[in-house]
């Protein structure tokens, strides 16, 4: 069956998480993680991910805004920042703008002229997702923005990828999902997507059962691959 949606993950996959740390390091008032800011980004996305996955499991949610604050703050107190509150403004006011990778307006103009319908689906919540699609430029090929809040449950979910099904009425291997999340690949190919996994790191598989259809060093592929299924 012909590839109806193209849907992408936002955070890591279109957006770079890395970039707040990164920019903020480069400020001469942020000297504190100058030398450690690579560890701070790691740290910072790591309990982001962990925290959504406990909330999810325990019927706890919050928004995925509250859950990047409790993140950074974890990370921040793991390299004795907890008094920089300067530092903690800066950090969350650049994950509001963080730049898409380089490839990605190409990826998405040639999916959008191919005719295959695009859309982000995304642990963001709505805000947060408006504001990072906004500063990338990326409105204009998107077809829409689906964020967990509609279903008050973070991925992996399946509640969240039925969200796609819903709204392109197309059935489920008419969908490539696309993620720079092994775990999150894993879960949309269990799901019934056909799946790519974007592996920027040279990243070993995760074990879960459901490998990705296709694993790609970055998005530049997507169209073509989404071309030929």
């Amino acid at each position: 069956m012909p590839i109806a949606a193209c849907i992408f993950d936002a955070y890591g996959t279109l957006f770079d998480v890395a970039a707040a740390a990164r920019e903020a390091a480069a400020l001469p008032e942020n000297a504190a993680i100058a030398e450690s800011w690579q560890q701070l980004a790691t740290d910072w996305r790591h309990k982001q991910l962990e925290y959504s996955w406990l909330r999810a499991i325990t019927g706890e949610h919050r928004d995925f805004w509250a859950v990047t604050r409790d993140g950074l703050d974890w990370a921040l107190a793991a390299q004795g920042l907890t008094g920089e509150a300067e530092l903690r403004e800066r950090l969350l006011a650049l994950y509001w703008q963080l730049p898409a990778y380089p490839e990605v307006p190409e990826v998405l103009a040639r999916l959008k002229a191919s005719g295959i319908a695009t859309a982000i689906l995304s642990n963001g919540s709505p805000a947060m997702l408006d504001a990072a699609v906004h500063s990338a430029g990326i409105e204009g090929p998107l077809d829409d923005v689906l964020s967990v809040e509609r279903v008050g449950i973070f991925k992996p979910a399946p509640q969240v990828y039925e969200l796609v099904t819903t709204r392109f009425e197309c059935p489920r291997d008419a969908v490539l999902f696309v993620s720079a999340n092994g775990w999150d690949a894993a879960a949309g190919a269990g799901y019934g997507f056909l799946t790519a996994w974007i592996n920027r790191t040279g990243a070993p598989q995760d074990r879960l059962g459901h490998p990705p259809h296709e694993e790609l060093p970055d998005l530049t592929a997507i169209p073509e691959i989404a071309a030929a299924l």
